[in-house]
């Protein structure tokens, strides 16, 4: 779990927090998806972007804004087909994603409707890859192992992290802690990986005796912040600013930043604070949802005295210029994404996985998307963004451990063993909460 920095309210005494994060169901894909290369861009005549998101990209991606916001569009594009078509062609339509260069890929197995779906790919403008099996297809064997597996004695199924719909090799992956499991017939050895289940956790401490004097100017995603419940504090990043189906003004940043969950929504409900340094500052609202299960959001109601600082659309490193948030996006593999956090600002990868689960100790995170990025205790709740779109809030990494990301991301450079980012994806959180929405001017 990408553990939020941690601390008693009025100690300076240091905590030690160890959690294991596991990547279950999804994990495999993610030594298979495809990796940022520079491409042609369709340029954007003004990017418009921060010169801090500009220098990310290029250092993380290698790309230019343009081509950025480029690629960016295209995942969308692609996203909308692949909706439409697994509709239309069930039988055929093998999925979707952007490849190495940027360019958009609809694979389309054999079957009725196969023409049809490929006359539509192509006039689209995607590149058609013909592959073995349908997403159907790949679903009922991905169904049949797990149904396998439960017939598995323990000594075996304890050691299987999962099994994902590998859409980018038209397979089955299986991740398991050792090798020389058993498997049943229809998995290909290839696509059993072994890693090690990466462990997640910093001690952290907040050292406030009192409360700071008062702040003022615009909070945006990525800005750092406090949640305090009794003497227990927690450094988190805000993620997208919104407002909920009352027209209160609202932030949704990630529910484990939440140190005391079942209040949530109660008048005894955990509040969050500004950080002035190591000092808490003014009290900024309190947590009206929390879900910390299958998802991972929580809901922070702004308090009426701080509702002009939250009443914007921005996502930036903590006291720079902002991307300001257009809309919602769909997460595509293949896709460019950044995350910003209050910890290590701004950084920039590709997503490599979707619809995954991540096992955290004894829970596991549902529909959730990974990306090639290095994120460390305090970025949690922060958000990442696809071009100008809202994408999803920083729940879980690989390398949370870690003090600073240039190990990780040099350790990765070396062995291929990139850090990963599992996020929550905001349209799960709008889905789940009617009349939610994410501030977009």
């Amino acid at each position: 779990m990408l553990l939020p920095r941690i601390g008693p309210l009025r100690s300076a005494a240091r905590q030690t927090l160890v959690r294991k994060s596991a990547i279950a169901a999804s994990a495999a894909i993610l030594l298979f998806g495809p990796t940022a290369a520079v491409a042609t861009a369709q340029p954007d005549p003004a990017p418009s972007l921060p010169a801090e998101l500009v220098t990310a990209l290029a250092r993380d991606l290698k790309i230019s804004p343009e081509e950025y916001l480029h690629r960016a569009d295209v995942a969308q594009q692609v996203a909308a087909f692949a909706t439409t078509a697994q509709r239309q062609f069930p039988a055929v339509f093998g999925g979707s994603w952007l490849d190495d260069n940027g360019k958009a890929v609809v694979a389309l197995a054999q079957g009725p409707g196969a023409d049809e779906a490929k006359k539509a790919a192509e006039s689209a403008g995607f590149e058609v890859r013909n592959v073995a099996k349908s997403e159907s297809a790949l679903r009922g064997e991905k169904t049949a192992f797990q149904r396998w597996l439960d017939g598995q004695p323990e000594a075996v199924s304890a050691l299987v992290r999962g099994v994902v719909i590998d859409t980018v090799n038209n397979s089955i992956a299986v991740r398991v802690d050792k090798a020389g499991l058993p498997m049943p017939n229809f998995i290909d050895p290839a696509r059993v990986i072994v890693m090690a289940p990466p462990v997640a956790g910093e001690q952290g401490t907040l050292q406030a005796t009192e409360i700071a004097g008062a702040a003022n100017g615009v909070l945006a995603g990525g800005d750092g912040y406090a949640s305090v419940a009794g003497r227990m504090s927690l450094r988190c990043s805000l993620g997208f600013n919104g407002t909920d189906r009352n027209g209160n003004i609202i932030n949704v940043t990630a529910g484990h930043c939440n140190p005391d969950i079942p209040s949530a929504g109660n008048d005894n409900a955990a509040r969050i604070h500004e950080l002035n340094g190591d000092r808490l500052g003014n009290e900024l609202g309190r947590f009206e949802k929390s879900v910390l299960g299958a998802q991972d959001y929580s809901v922070v109601r702004i308090a009426d005295q701080a509702r002009d600082r939250f009443s914007n659309n921005e996502v930036r490193v903590p006291g720079a210029a902002s991307v300001r948030i257009e809309g919602v996006a769909t997460p595509v593999v293949g896709a460019p994404v950044c995350k910003s956090g209050s910890r290590t600002g701004f950084s920039c990868g590709v997503v490599n996985a979707v619809d995954q689960t991540v096992q955290v100790g004894e829970r596991e995170l549902t529909q959730a998307f990974s990306a090639n990025i290095c994120a460390l205790p305090g970025d949690s709740g922060g958000p990442i963004v696809t071009g100008r779109l809202a994408l999803g809030i920083s729940s879980a990494s690989s390398v949370a451990d870690y003090p600073i990301c240039e190990i990780p991301n040099l350790i990765g450079a070396l062995t291929g063993n990139a850090p990963q980012l599992f996020a929550q994806p905001v349209s799960v959180v709008l889905s789940d909460n009617p009349g939610l929405k994410i501030r977009t001017n």
